[in-house]
């Protein structure tokens, strides 16, 4: 938002700026205006989303995420293959571009990761601050800019400062609106692709693109247009060539079954609504909080009857809405793919309200003040314990032993060092476990099809020097799966535990 003491009823004017979709050319003012809007904004951007994302750097792993990636990275590095000797049920973009960046930088630290993640940032920043001030004027385009990184970080630490999917994801999807925006249709798909390969809920983009794209297309007719559906074909091509360019190049059948089809049992939510919906509205009531003040003003005046800013936006909120909801998982980093078009929103009714506008700014300042000091205090218990037990793993194998940790924070593979035994990287695979439904469908009968043959194989060919016992009472525990407890009680004995987790080497 803009600071308080800038936003008046005058810099935010109740009708689109100078600059208008479907304007005749820019002049050379026009041209240099932009040039100077540019050279004043992006700096303050730079430094804003710096401060905003410091607490990212301070800490070596934010969540099991990161740890996954790091870890997958790690193993492609040295010869794995993708959806077959190590598996997960996201796209393809992020884990290569892990893979990428940890290959020139070294495998030691995220930070590579961290600044990818702070550019992810600033570029969508960049492209709201470019869509407002394309529809409505210079003031718009700094109010969406500064607001975006403002409630950035409107969320728990965990979900805000680490370099996971839906961070990578954001910048796709801006760029795909900004595309759309101006009529550049194949653009807009490719972005949209882009969005959709970091993770898949990015194709909730496709739907304000096609809603655009018929606009245009009507647009196009009334106006005598003997071709009203390029856009649409445009989009289509943008959007499929590379998405099946990705699915050749790394087995169409693997890659369908990995991101879509073959996680049904994830994404079911029976026996667990309670918990599902607990968590929905916890992370809902810490978005709003964070995000009132660019939240309320679209609220308000849709209560009045006056719809602001446009349907495509409208639309646009309502797609990302429906990507949260996919799933029931309702993880509070999933609440991200909202952001865009609730700031975009937010602004257009500020234009309407210049009373709300100092509030709105205060509260948006005040509200990342307190999540940025959250980010810079909350505890490290989780990271203390997996640091622990990478520490345990290190004293009792050596450099190349394969380990097995059962349990669901990856990182300590990537914090040890050590070589995973199996392809699946967290016991969720076998049992379908997720933090997001407790107890609910979690067992042996509901792992990922085919999962369970292919780790006898693994334990059978490549029997780990250590298991790890992580599961700490959780309800994938040994106790629970049968056949992870003949595992133990057929070949291994433990030798020791650290923070509840046991560990057991080889009879």
């Amino acid at each position: 938002m803009l600071p308080a003491s800038d936003i008046t009823a005058a810099k935010l004017p109740s009708q689109r700026g100078t600059i208008r979709r479907g304007q005749a050319p820019w002049t050379g003012s026009a041209i240099s205006g932009s040039r100077r809007f540019w050279v004043r904004l992006l700096p303050c951007l730079v430094v804003l989303a710096v401060l905003t994302h410091l607490p990212s750097f301070l800490r070596t792993v934010w969540n099991p995420d990161e740890g996954f990636l790091a870890t997958q990275a790690r193993l492609l590095a040295h010869g794995s293959v993708l959806y077959e000797t190590v598996v997960d049920r996201k796209p393809p973009l992020l884990p290569w571009l892990y893979e990428g960046l940890l290959g020139v930088f070294g495998y030691g630290s995220l930070w590579p990761l961290r600044a990818a993640a702070l550019l992810a940032h600033l570029v969508t920043a960049a492209l709201l601050a470019s869509t407002a001030r394309h529809r409505w004027g210079d003031r718009a385009g700094v109010a969406a800019g500064v607001g975006y990184l403002l409630v950035s970080i409107g969320l728990a630490p965990a979900d805000t400062q680490a370099a996971t999917f839906e961070v990578f994801m954001l910048p796709w999807t801006a760029a795909a609106f900004w595309c759309a925006d101006r009529g550049r249709w194949t653009c807009a798909g490719l972005a949209a692709a882009g969005a959709a390969l970091t993770k898949q809920t990015g194709a909730a983009m496709l739907l304000p693109l096609a809603w655009m794209a018929w606009h245009a297309a009507r647009s196009a007719g009334a106006a005598g247009s003997s071709r009203p559906s390029r856009a649409w074909t445009r989009l289509a091509l943008g959007f499929l060539l590379p998405v099946a360019m990705v699915a050749a190049a790394l087995g169409a059948a693997r890659f369908l079954f990995w991101t879509v089809t073959g996680s049904g049992s994830y994404l079911s939510a029976s026996g667990a609504w309670l918990i599902v919906a607990g968590r929905a509205l916890g992370n809902t009531g810490i978005l709003l909080t964070s995000c009132a003040g660019l939240a309320v003003p679209p609220a308000w005046s849709v209560a009045r009857r006056r719809l602001p800013g446009d349907a495509d936006l409208w639309i646009w909120l309502a797609a990302s809405a429906l990507a949260v909801v996919t799933g029931f998982q309702f993880y509070g980093h999933y609440f991200l793919q909202l952001l865009p078009p609730l700031v975009l929103l937010g602004v257009a009714a500020l234009r309407r309200l210049p009373r709300w506008r100092r509030p709105a700014a205060a509260w948006t300042a005040l509200a990342a003040c307190g999540f940025l000091l959250w980010g810079l205090s909350v505890p490290r218990t989780e990271l203390n314990h997996s640091k622990a037990v990478a520490a345990a793993i290190g004293h009792r194998t050596a450099p190349g032993e394969r380990v097995l940790i059962w349990g669901m924070h990856p990182e300590e593979y990537w914090l040890a060092d050590r070589i995973p035994a199996s392809r699946y990287l967290t016991a969720g695979f076998l049992t379908n476990f997720s933090g997001g439904r407790g107890g609910a469908r979690v067992g042996e009968q509901y792992a990922v099809p085919g999962a369970w043959q292919a780790f006898r194989r693994e334990m059978a060919q490549h029997p780990p020097a250590l298991i790890v016992d992580d599961s700490r009472g959780a309800p994938y525990g040994p106790q629970h799966v049968r056949a992870f407890k003949e595992l133990l009680e057929t070949h291994y004995r433990p030798v020791g535990s650290t923070g509840g987790a046991v560990l057991y080497v080889r009879r």
